[in-house]
């Protein structure tokens, strides 16, 4: 069975639409694999075994009666805990919803469903998403499929997990400062963070907000890139949705790169970062040159970035959780209450002055991407550190300030809203995974895609499992 475990989802569809694969044998190897590896690593944490079943046996009919089939036509997925989930616990990562079962999907749940994907369960993430670190009181931390005192990232940690270790081949999630990227990063799969709007949100409180997006998580950029296809697309419950349709990333993703102009990360600004990942990443440039691209040594000013997004989450937060705070206190975790406290400090001014920087951001971004198309970086500023660890105190003997200080080449291409893909770009001396981040233009989420295939394909290595997969009994 796990065997099958190891195929792409495009191969997995593949198959089921020729009739080598019926879609309860699929279901089946992966909720086997569930069973063996996730006692180790506590990704998946509500598992909808009977279910799952029950509509696998429901997609092998409808093939067998002829039925139009949808582009996920039976590939196994698992929802992060953030998503609203019809009948299934949803708990948020928060002891104050650990019991909480709502009565309807949310739109990327519906969206998903509706391509004919079949839900495993959910993954474990952070007290509501905060933080890139996955654990929370309610499940308890997940753990490195690498190394297991190592942490997975998050907040979209549980899905990359159950990614690495063959437990699905699909994963969603979300992303506002990294939490699709910076995961992928530590557990060797891949994760966008579309454009905003690329997926659209609801139900979404904030539904004008382009800071946090929703996307996917898979472990080839090809079956990121199928997925994609199935959840973007406009809706009319959300206000920023882009009103291209999904199909177009189910195109080929294969292009020549001859020429095409990258921007090869400097220092950010002065940003320090642990040199296991700057060695990791540098050794990657060459990569991009044997696609015959043009490499350039230069970087967008990023002057203002981290007070903008800074700002705009605190104020996301007072205004989405702060309620809940007031509510219920203790009950829910110190960071949270700290940025809510800070949003609720913030005044119009400072709002205001906010945006305006948020704009500039904008267009000298715009205008750096006009002579390069894409920007190559890390992911995150460290490797893996360890599980027991809530965040990263100090890079190369410099101090964090915040908790999510340790973040910052993430978040800052988040405030630009830029498209970028977390790649696997090789591993540490120890043996820990690190990714290779590529931002493209505005709304160029197909381009990103694209440069990410060719990137995988000269290591010939996308899709590997991590070695937990193959031994844990």
């Amino acid at each position: 069975m796990l065997e099958t475990c190891r195929l792409s989802a495009v191969e997995m569809a593949r198959r089921i639409r020729a009739g080598d694969l019926s879609v309860r044998d699929l279901v089946a190897a992966h909720l086997d694999q569930i069973e063996r590896v996730n006692p180790k690593v506590n990704a998946v944490v509500t598992l909808v075994a009977e279910r799952a079943m029950a509509q696998a046996a429901r997609a092998d009919e409808q093939q067998a009666r002829g039925a139009a089939l949808g582009p996920l036509h039976g590939l196994p997925v698992v929802h992060k805990d953030l998503q609203p989930t019809k009948g299934v616990r949803t708990t948020f990562g928060s002891p104050v919803f650990k019991d909480f079962v709502p009565s309807e999907d949310s739109l990327l749940v519906e969206r998903i469903a509706g391509a004919g994907a079949i839900a495993l369960g959910k993954s474990n993430t952070p007290e509501f998403g905060a933080g890139s670190q996955t654990f929370n009181p309610v499940f308890g931390p997940t753990a490195n499929p690498y190394d297991l005192t190592k942490t997975c990232g998050g907040s979209t940690g549980g899905g990359a997990v159950a990614l690495a270790c063959g437990m699905t081949p699909l994963a969603d999630g979300t992303d506002m400062g990294g939490s699709l990227r910076n995961p992928a990063s530590f557990c060797g799969v891949v994760g966008l963070r579309p454009s905003p709007g690329r997926v659209p949100a609801w139900p979404a409180p904030l539904g004008w907000s382009t800071l946090g997006v929703e996307g996917p998580m898979a472990r080839t950029v090809a079956d990121l890139a199928l997925f994609l296809s199935a959840i973007a697309g406009p809706d009319p419950r959300s206000p920023i949705a882009l009103g291209e349709p999904g199909t177009r990333f189910a195109a080929p993703l294969e292009r020549d790169f001859t020429s095409v102009r990258v921007a090869w990360w400097k220092d950010l600004g002065g940003l320090p970062i642990d040199r296991r990942v700057r060695a990791v990443v540098d050794a990657q440039r060459a990569r991009f040159e044997s696609l015959g691209c043009v490499v350039e040594e230069a970087e967008p000013d990023f002057a203002d970035a981290d007070d903008v997004f800074k700002t705009i989450r605190a104020w996301t937060f007072a205004t989405g959780l702060g309620e809940l705070v007031r509510q219920h206190g203790d009950a829910i975790k110190a960071t949270i209450r700290w940025e809510v406290e800070r949003g609720g400090r913030l005044s119009a001014a400072d709002l205001g002055r906010a945006e305006l920087k948020h704009t500039e951001l904008f267009h000298r971004m715009r205008r750096f991407m006009e002579r390069y198309e894409f920007f190559v970086l890390p992911v995150s500023q460290v490797p893996p550190f360890p599980i027991g660890q809530e965040y990263v105190h100090e890079i190369e003997g410099v101090r964090m300030e915040t908790y999510i200080d340790w973040m910052k080449t993430c978040y800052f291409i988040s405030i630009l809203g830029s498209p970028a893909v977390s790649v696997p770009g090789g591993m540490t001396d120890d043996g820990l995974p690190v990714g290779v981040q590529i931002v493209g233009r505005h709304r160029d989420d197909r381009g990103v895609l694209q440069l990410a295939h060719a990137f995988e394909r000269t290591a010939g290595a996308g899709g590997a499992l991590a070695p937990l997969a193959e031994s844990a009994r």
